[in-house]
């Protein structure tokens, strides 16, 4: 345990405040980051095996790319402009860039554990977002076009959501809560995934071609890899190594068992068998929906938020399907609205006996709070469309986002460096 003395500013006597740092606290936390630092990687063979081999270096490249460029961004500019100052409840300021005055000593928002045990958390946070949404837009994007959405939408979509809920913003103000994601990430992600469909149109099949994943056992193995990353996205939001992480640990682990079993279910009585895919995707719809009520409810209300979300999500896939939004990998289905569910069943299902930093919700007699985790839960899915459909349309305005049909029907990992992933 590290003990930091710092003299406070008094023109007279200065008593001394004692900051510690808990090695513990620490020690979870730098395991959290790590944890899910390998989502990323988990996300890019989820994706990749839901797309057709031709796109499969392609998705990959997205998601790993996202570890680069972010994070250069996060280090400059994104994790100052969401943590540090307050400039009207919108956004931070400029005290941090290039993380001046980050260091070994407590920060602000974690004052156990060094400031930049906090930045690399958050920063593992700000990279699986933006890659979260090209499964969206999978197999019909330019490459060259996702990076500059990638720095676009990090900067007016992203950075600003985390200022608003997690670095003191209005919404923090309003007394709206986000345990680990719920509206930062999942519908953030989820309703810029559906604007996108909507500006860069439906995928173009040759006559006779299906689209259909070329490597299921992919998809398993990146569903694996997120459900493990997901325990210390959702645990490691804690900040500390306590009561809370743990119930954030259980009611993640129970939240996605329900989900995948209920989707499994309902596509089973529906088609008559079983779905592999399916009970992947409803696992990850579950992750996503318990995300934000991980710290704050009750162990028996991840059952309840469980079922909810593969049931609501399921049904979102068929309302997609039914509207014909080439949503490929059903980002808006399973993260927007299972982040947007889940962010208003916090308002239902928290107590204050959980977690004392938190509210009571609808169930406990605080019908208040509940009003405000819709309201705010719309504002985001609102304002995260809204930006993403105009950094698109504002991009295809100079170069077309889209790739011409011809690079579409031979496929996207043409574009890196004419390499195939298979041989044959």
């Amino acid at each position: 345990m590290i003990i930091y003395l710092e003299a406070r500013t008094c023109p007279s006597f200065q008593p001394k405040a004692v900051k510690v740092i808990n090695s513990g606290d620490t020690a979870f936390v730098l395991l959290s980051a790590a944890l899910v630092m390998i989502m990323t990687p988990g996300l890019a063979f989820f994706y990749g095996g839901l797309v057709r081999r031709k796109n499969f270096l392609a998705i990959m490249m997205q998601s790993f790319i996202s570890m680069g460029v972010v994070t250069v961004l996060w280090v400059a500019v994104g994790y100052s402009l969401a943590f540090s100052g307050d400039v009207g409840g919108v956004i931070g300021n400029f005290s941090w860039v290039f993380l001046r005055d980050v260091g070994a000593k407590p920060g602000p928002w974690a004052p156990h554990i060094p400031a930049l045990a906090h930045f690399i958390f958050q920063e593992m946070f700000a990279i699986i977002t933006p890659a979260l949404i090209t499964g969206a837009f999978a197999d019909r994007v330019h490459f060259k076009s996702y990076l500059k959405f990638l720095v676009a939408w990090s900067l007016l979509v992203y950075v600003p959501l985390v200022h608003w809920i997690w670095g003191g913003g209005f919404l923090a103000k309003w007394g709206v809560l986000d345990f680990a994601g719920g509206m930062v990430v999942h519908t953030s992600a989820g309703f810029a995934a559906l604007a996108s469909v909507w500006v860069v149109g439906a995928r173009k099949l040759a006559p006779g071609e299906t689209v259909v994943p070329h490597n299921v056992a992919f998809v398993g193995l990146g569903t694996g890899l997120l459900w493990f990353g997901w325990f210390g996205f959702n645990g490691g939001s804690a900040l500390a190594a306590n009561g809370i992480a743990a119930q954030a640990f259980v009611n993640t682990d129970i939240a996605a068992s329900v989900a995948m079993c209920a989707w499994t279910a309902i596509s089973w009585w529906r088609s008559s068998k079983p779905s592999v895919i399916g009970a992947f995707t409803g696992a990850v719809a579950g992750l996503a929906c318990i995300t934000p009520c991980a710290g704050y409810v009750p162990t028996w209300a991840a059952f309840v938020i469980g079922l909810l979300a593969g049931c609501v999500c399921y049904l979102a896939v068929e309302f997609r399907n039914r509207m014909k939004w080439d949503d490929a990998l059903d980002v808006w289905a399973a993260h927007g609205v299972g982040g947007l569910l889940g962010s208003m069943l916090l308002g239902v299902f928290a107590y204050l006996t959980v977690n004392a930093a938190g509210h009571n919700g609808l169930v406990a007699g605080n019908a208040a709070f509940f009003a405000k985790q819709v309201a705010a839960a719309l504002l985001v899915a609102a304002y995260a469309f809204a930006v993403t459909w105009l950094i698109l349309k504002v991009l295809d305005r100079f170069e077309p986002v889209r790739v011409p049909d011809d690079v579409e029907q031979v496929g996207l990992d043409t574009e890196m460096e004419e390499r195939q992933a298979y041989d044959a």
